[in-house]
């Protein structure tokens, strides 16, 4: 038997790293959860930002994010031996940024996956030997800002193709597979009907779990032809003092037991982490997280249901998309358009153009290609 635990997303900055950097006793702000690492055979833990203090800002949208290398301690100190790194933030400080992150990781021999100086690297996967088993890890993330298509630094995308291939590869020379994915709808806790197909794809192509991290928020879980899927364990170490108290706050942790010719079984522990107190601490009573998970399950398991609520929660988007749309920068104008002061400027017909660019396949790659050059 053997025991694998997994993590959500891991970003030490803020007061976690004001402990570290001071070495004020930070050992105790992970006290509370260190016995689910050592009762584990092996650990892998969601590292959502690099760790450095250099290098330049990539061009992008939305929030750059990084911690001070000296925070690989934590990772070690909690018995994690490998790290995924496919993910929305990893590349944020370009090269360099990756360079001084395994730097960090190499200095307590943690190793890594899901990034690397080119594609190559990025993709491959991590075989490991653990007890009498071997285990074949594989890190993709969806293509955000970070991901490389070649010779570029960068994270794994998800390559559906390439994804099957190397599943179908290591099938012969490993007992289990586990897909490790970063992907979905920020702070919101259903996967969407593309999601759910395209997990459940990784287990038909031979893989026999799937982890899922970024929507920041615990999801729910099944099983699928005996392998479970989880879609989203939510942050497990990630302070922002704003969301205190809200589903930021919490996390899902999930111990995976193999045995061979067995079917996976699990166990979940969860976490409250950084409210109005810096650190991560074990929830002991699971009634609530586990009746909430129950339902969003249902959901999971309904495609009318799953279809439906995907089909309110765009809804619920359609102002800010239809901002995004619109010619106007800085927070002041979208701002100012999203409760109504300023008009739409992008006709119906024009929706209906880029709509249709971005929908079929082969527009896509030339309105991708020809963007990204003319950075």
């Amino acid at each position: 038997m053997i025991k694998i635990g997994f993590t959500g997303d891991f970003c030490p900055w803020q007061r976690i790293e004001n402990r570290v950097l001071k070495n004020d006793n930070w050992q105790e702000l992970f006290n509370s959860v260190k016995p689910f690492f050592d009762e584990n055979d092996y650990n892998i833990m969601e590292l959502e930002c690099p760790l450095t203090i250099d290098g330049d800002k990539i061009d992008k949208t939305g929030p750059y994010l990084k911690a001070h290398p000296a925070n690989a301690e934590i990772i070690s100190y909690l018995n994690c031996k490998l790290v995924a790194t496919a993910n929305n933030h990893f590349l944020d400080y370009g090269a360099v940024g990756l360079k001084n992150s395994y730097e960090a990781l190499n200095k307590f021999n943690i190793e890594w996956m899901g990034s690397g100086f080119n594609l190559a690297e990025a993709s491959k996967p991590m075989v490991k030997v653990i007890g009498d088993l071997k285990f074949g890890f594989i890190n993709i993330a969806e293509s955000e800002w970070t991901v490389t298509f070649g010779d570029e630094p960068g994270c794994n995308p998800i390559d559906l193709p390439g994804i099957f291939n190397q599943i179908v590869e290591l099938k012969n020379q490993v007992d289990f597979i586990i897909i490790n994915v970063h992907g979905g709808h920020e702070h919101y806790e259903l996967p969407s009907p593309r999601m759910k197909k395209w997990y459940r794809f990784f287990i038909e192509a031979g893989a026999n779990a799937v982890i899922g991290h970024h929507p920041h928020i615990i999801s729910g879980y099944e099983y699928y032809k005996e392998a479970p899927i989880f879609y989203g364990l939510g942050n497990f170490c990630f302070d922002w003092v704003n969301p205190a108290h809200k589903t930021w706050n919490f996390g899902m942790m999930v111990r995976l037991i193999f045995e061979k010719n067995k079917q996976i079984t699990f166990e979940l522990e969860f976490i409250e982490q950084n409210g109005d107190k810096e650190g991560l601490f074990l929830i002991e009573s699971k009634e609530h997280f586990l009746s909430k998970i129950e339902e969003i399950n249902q959901i999971i398991s309904n495609d009318e249901l799953l279809k439906e609520s995907f089909k309110n929660y765009v809804k619920s988007m359609n102002r800010t998309i239809n901002t995004h749309l619109q010619p106007y920068l800085g927070r002041i104008l979208l701002r100012m358009h999203n409760i109504g002061w300023l008009p739409d400027l992008i006709r119906k017909d024009k929706k209906l153009l880029l709509s249709n660019l971005i929908r079929c396949e082969s527009h896509k790659d030339v309105l991708l290609t020809s963007l990204i050059n003319k950075k």
